[in-house]
């Protein structure tokens, strides 16, 4: 019994082994993928029309603060105080609007790029699970020089099939 157990795996070790041989990695440098897409250049050019937009917004509520900052520090020391109290909380109630306002214009410019670079995403992961199934790789990782210290055979760098299935140089 023990002899059938011992030629049983004997008889598998070199199937492990060959196994092991003919697993394929790839990588795959997503950013430089991100950059050569058309749609990243457009998804970009509608972040940054209204990043500007927003900021001539938040620039002429700048104008109006700074306008009654000047008017509450120009005001006679002996103005009336309910007419102070009332400038002051006006000029703090705007600041809070200011604030509120460029909050909301931050969590809007993030929601719209996640929203444009979505699909984006969409499109190289199923590039690569597609270049990733037609060359039998058993693994496609992101390439990230900054993070790779180093790799080599039988390791392949699958960017330019990515690239050609999404129709991009």
């Amino acid at each position: 019994m023990l002899k059938k157990v011992l030629l049983a795996v004997a008889l598998m070790l070199p199937m492990f082994g060959a196994s092991a041989q003919t697993l394929k990695v790839g990588l795959v440098d997503t950013n430089a993928i991100i950059q050569a897409m058309p749609d990243t250049q457009e998804a970009q050019k509608k972040v940054a029309d209204a990043s500007k937009k927003y900021e001539e917004e938040y620039a002429r509520l700048g104008e109006e603060m700074q306008r009654m900052y000047d008017e509450l520090s120009k005001m006679d020391q002996n103005e009336l105080a309910a007419i102070r109290e009332r400038k002051t909380k006006e000029f703090q109630d705007y600041q809070v609007k200011v604030q509120n306002f460029e909050q909301s214009a931050q969590q809007d410019l993030q929601r719209m790029q996640q929203e444009l670079l979505g699909p984006i995403f969409q499109k190289i992961k199923a590039a690569v699970e597609s270049v990733g199934k037609e060359g039998g790789y058993g693994m496609i990782q992101d390439y990230n020089p900054q993070q790779t210290l180093y790799f080599a055979d039988p390791v392949v760098d699958v960017t330019p099939q990515v690239k050609s299935k999404l129709g991009i140089q």
